[in-house]
């Protein structure tokens, strides 16, 4: 069967811990990266390094009401006991949601892109959005040419990429026309990252939640865990889980 969610609830509370690999722990803290603006309620998750502005990308068939909703990361810093602190934390960001209800999930689904059909995909099999910069983000499917410079390393996505500071990597984007996009590295790096939707008791969306594998799923082994996510950058990749 496809890739199944694990519990994303504790992603989210501050103070979770998990084993990474063989010699690192994890400690998992929430943080805000800030308020996306969603004129159309139609959502776009891709790297915007590579993707953004390109039209090679498009929306979530599952829509939302237009609004503005809350962005947070999950971000785990990692030490290896015994070992001297850093000057820096080695932190990287395990998972991103789009709080659309701020109430608990009842269930997850992958979040689709026109034309895919999770009846296709086999064993550990998911789709997923390819990152070749690092980098992920939500948008507004409107803010698609609101980023100007983007694809040629300049414009507001780049300026407000440089200017994190020595926090997580979250940023919050601001471009033409009132529209936004909260960006954030992808945990290990390159890849190809599941996007779900979770659903309230009632059947209403909750949360859109991109996972960048930094928390080992429980079916995965020590040694897959250090290699980070599965190879593949298509935009609609569907590939093995890591």
């Amino acid at each position: 069967m496809p890739i199944t969610a694990p519990d994303y609830s504790r992603y989210f509370t501050d103070g979770t811990s998990f084993a990474c690999g063989r010699d690192m722990t994890g400690t998992l803290s929430a943080v805000r990266v800030g308020e996306l603006a969603l004129s159309t309620g139609q959502v776009v998750a891709c790297d915007p390094f590579v993707y953004l502005g390109s039209g090679d990308v498009e929306p979530f068939t599952v829509a939302v009401e237009p609004g503005r909703y809350a962005v947070d990361a999950a971000v785990a810093t990692l030490v290896r006991p015994g070992a001297e602190p850093e000057s820096r934390p080695h932190t990287r960001v395990a998972a991103v949601r789009l709080v659309i209800r701020d109430v608990e999930v009842a269930g997850w689904e992958l979040a689709l892109l026109p034309g895919q059909d999770p009846a296709e995909l086999g064993e550990e099999e998911y789709f997923g959005y390819g990152v070749d910069a690092g980098t992920g983000c939500f948008y507004d499917a409107s803010a698609e040419n609101a980023f100007p410079g983007t694809q040629e390393e300049e414009g507001a996505v780049w300026a407000a990429m440089e200017s994190v500071g020595h926090g997580p990597d979250v940023f919050m984007a601001q471009g033409e026309d009132g529209h936004n996009l909260a960006g954030f590295t992808s945990g290990w790096g390159d890849g190809s990252y599941p996007t779900w939707i979770g659903r309230a008791a009632d059947g209403s969306v909750a949360c859109f939640l991109t996972d960048f594998f930094v928390v080992p799923h429980e079916s995965e082994s020590e040694s897959e865990t250090e290699t980070g996510a599965g190879a593949g950058a298509g935009a609609e990749t569907e590939v093995q889980a890591p």
